[in-house]
């Protein structure tokens, strides 16, 4: 099959880029590197075509979106506090740029898998939480998502095969400060002989998913024949941060207590996914836990893994 990987130079897009290639696809992946690296792809540049453009870039994508079986859309941008600030630019990108590859799956016929977020829930009324809850994003970042998912339904109205996919907290190799950022964070401190520092009391619980795990329902979203879908992509477990803190700090066997600061604005108090549609629908279920990866990267030093 013939894919393209908007964002396929990033954590998740290059991640799900390996796999595909591994798998034997044509895959051509378009990134405007501003986020993404070069770097995350060194293994496999030989075995793809890679574009350097932008995603509001319409002709290109126009150029690049033809004869192909379907599009795993990854590309965005994706700082909760950075999109405060910037909140214009964030719609631009996010929202527009997204329009842009819908219209041409609407003229050309491809299947698209994208990213969304579990963002857009806000704080949850219960959970775990049920892809039919209502959204009340709290942020621009997370406004912009939704935004993303009343557009995609509308192209899905119009025939478009499109499904979007949920993701909770993700992490793994060569994650981000954007994704599972607190995690990251925790585990540079550790690797320092520094204790894990706390934004809030703690209290705020996550679901985390392991970025393979991540790629994976991607692939099995476009390889199913569901065609009008939204998927939450998590564990059905969590951990709040405080225990994510002294996890690690067991893990590490350093004499070490976590230290706390302020309160990040917009951060969501409670995330845990209803995973029972995505396993029905698709037969997609998680494979790696969080603590069995923290105990290894810990026991084992292997900090450049993360």
């Amino acid at each position: 099959m013939k894919y393209v990987v908007t964002g396929g130079a990033g954590f998740i897009g290059s991640h799900l880029t390996k796999i595909l290639v591994e798998q034997g696809h044509d895959v051509t992946v378009i990134d405007n590197l501003r986020t993404g690296k070069e770097k995350n792809l060194e293994s496999i540049n030989k075995k793809i075509i890679f574009v350097k453009g932008d995603i509001l870039d319409y002709k290109l994508l126009n150029e690049t979106l033809r004869n192909v079986d379907g599009v795993f859309h990854q590309a965005a941008l994706a700082s909760v506090q950075d999109s405060f600030s910037k909140p214009d630019e964030y719609n631009n990108v996010n929202v527009n740029g997204t329009e842009n590859i819908l219209k041409l799956a609407k003229n050309n016929d491809f299947k698209i898998v994208y990213a969304s977020s579990s963002s857009v829930y806000g704080n949850p009324e219960s959970i775990p939480i049920k892809e039919s809850d209502s959204k009340n994003p709290i942020n621009p970042y997370a406004e912009t998502k939704l935004r993303k998912e009343e557009m995609a339904r509308r192209y899905s109205e119009m025939g478009v095969k499109i499904i979007g996919l949920r993701y909770f907290n993700v992490f793994g190799k060569g994650q981000s400060k954007q994704y599972a950022g607190v995690l990251k964070l925790f585990l540079e401190r550790i690797r320092d002989g520094l204790p894990p520092k706390i934004n809030g009391d703690g209290t705020q619980f996550r679901d985390f998913v392991h970025v393979e795990d991540v790629a994976w329902a991607n692939i099995m979203s476009m390889q199913s024949e569901v065609n009008h879908e939204f998927f939450n992509v998590g564990t059905n477990t969590s951990i709040t941060i405080l225990d994510l803190a002294k996890t690690i700090i067991k893990y590490s066997d350093l004499e070490l207590e976590p230290i706390f600061g302020p309160a990040l604005k917009g951060d969501v108090m409670k995330t845990i996914a209803d995973i029972s549609l995505i396993k029905e629908k698709i037969g997609w279920e998680p494979k790696i836990m969080l603590e069995e990866w923290i105990e290894e990267i810990i026991s084992l030093k292997k900090f450049n893994d993360i």
